[in-house]
């Protein structure tokens, strides 16, 4: 008999959700077969058995586990599980008296966070029901739980007029008849998703350990705009300034070794061996930084097709650790209409961070006239400690110059 363990899967999490059984209870495995699926603050992340053996689970889906966890125990033939968990029904795959609430009609899987916004904000099965997912987590529920169809009470019951429906909180001028502009009652505390909370850990971390500066550049791309379009029909592949600034960035490495290294003790830094490309993807589902590999050694349809399918994956909610891990600089998009500056943090264990925003128009000069051109902002922000303003202003003058000639943006 072995244990099958929860492996480390990232530095940041301290526990996953333990999303979905892929093996029986019972199945004879193989080596290599997936058995579970886990989900971090980023990824959900696929488990293959170590060894062959027959599957004894441990731990139910949609419960909590720790790196290092024993979830399961892989017997051999013919053996019997005499000594699973406390409060695990061996075989069962579920706590005594659990498996009513946590898995629905339909074998509707519902994680352990996903289970307390239910019971803190009362979203009803039907509700459940109606998503159409076999496993169901905290993000598939919180635009119910927040969509103002519904007024739950606080914890501890209806608050009485001009007083906090909160222990610690101020008292709310004018009692329960006060409401948020979205409909929910005011004083109401609102739970971040845990993608969301791994991001406010990062940007904690980054302002606390990091002096970073900031410089931004104006970059006209009113020829790199139409050469996009052609290069999205040529190579089947969408081409936009996005594509075309991690290609440019990528080709940057040799010359600007300290833009891509990481942070090492002694006030050094350890040089990349490739320009791997962090670049933010945010369809609603939260904040993800998957990363484009050797941005500089590979075509420009390879790249667009990454991109193409880290926004398809986004959308799925199916990123793997392996996506996200490596990066060694990152690009944040900013495209919305109206945004004209945008101040990324450095992430720990790099030294900048590139921020793009959405073309505009802007009025220019042209010879004795003016003319009418698309401008975008690129600022950057990077670790003062290992780069300064003058490196800063050359990196995205390198970057503009590929971007004004866009003629060698070919393939």
């Amino acid at each position: 008999m072995s244990e099958f363990r929860v492996p480390k899967l990232n530095n940041n999490d301290s526990a996953y959700v333990l999303l979905e059984w892929l093996a029986e209870d019972g199945a004879a495995v193989r080596a290599g077969d997936p058995l579970v699926t886990v989900e971090t603050s980023k990824a959900v992340e696929e488990l293959a058995a170590e060894e062959a053996g027959v599957l004894r689970r441990l731990l139910q889906a949609g419960a909590e586990c720790v790196p290092g966890q024993a979830i399961a125990r892989l017997l051999a033939p013919g053996a019997e599980a005499t000594d699973a968990e406390p409060g695990v029904e061996p075989g069962a795959g579920h706590s005594p008296g659990t498996a009513p609430d946590d898995a629905m009609p339909g074998d509707i899987v519902i994680t352990a966070p996903a289970r307390k916004l239910i019971d803190e904000r009362g979203v009803s099965p039907d509700e459940i029901r109606a998503l159409g997912r076999k496993v169901v987590r905290r993000a598939d529920l919180e635009h119910l739980a927040a969509g103002g169809s519904r007024e739950a009470p606080p914890p501890g019951g209806p608050a009485e007029p001009g007083r906090s429906p909160t222990p610690g909180l101020p008292a709310i001028p004018g009692g329960e008849d006060r409401k948020e502009p979205d409909g929910g009652a005011a004083g109401e505390l609102i739970s971040l998703s845990r993608a969301q909370l791994r991001t406010a850990e990062v940007v904690e971390r980054s302002r606390r350990e990091i002096p970073s500066a900031f410089t931004l550049m104006n970059v006209d791309v009113t020829d790199a705009l139409p050469l996009a379009r052609d290069l999205t029909r040529r190579l089947r592949a969408l081409v936009g300034l996005p594509e075309l600034v991690v290609k440019a960035v990528g080709g940057l490495l040799d010359a600007f070794p300290l833009f891509f290294a990481a942070p090492a003790e002694g006030l050094r830094a350890r040089r990349a061996t490739a320009a791997d490309v962090g670049v933010t993807v945010d369809v609603g589902r939260g904040l993800f930084i998957p990363v484009v590999r050797d941005a500089g050694g590979r075509p420009l349809a390879e790249i667009a097709r990454d991109l193409t399918g880290f926004r398809r994956t986004a959308l799925e909610g199916a990123f793997r650790e392996s996506d996200l891990r490596g990066g060694v600089i990152t690009l944040t998009l900013h495209t919305h209409d109206g945004v004209a500056v945008a101040t990324p943090i450095v992430f720990p264990g790099q030294t900048c961070a590139l921020a793009l925003t959405a073309p505009r128009s802007e009025v220019v000069q042209d010879g004795a006239g003016f003319a009418v051109r698309k401008v975008c902002g690129l600022g950057l922000s990077y670790d003062h400690r290992f780069v300064n303003g003058r490196e800063a202003a050359k990196f995205l003058a390198a970057i503009r110059t590929a971007l004004e000639n866009p003629g060698h943006f070919t393939t």
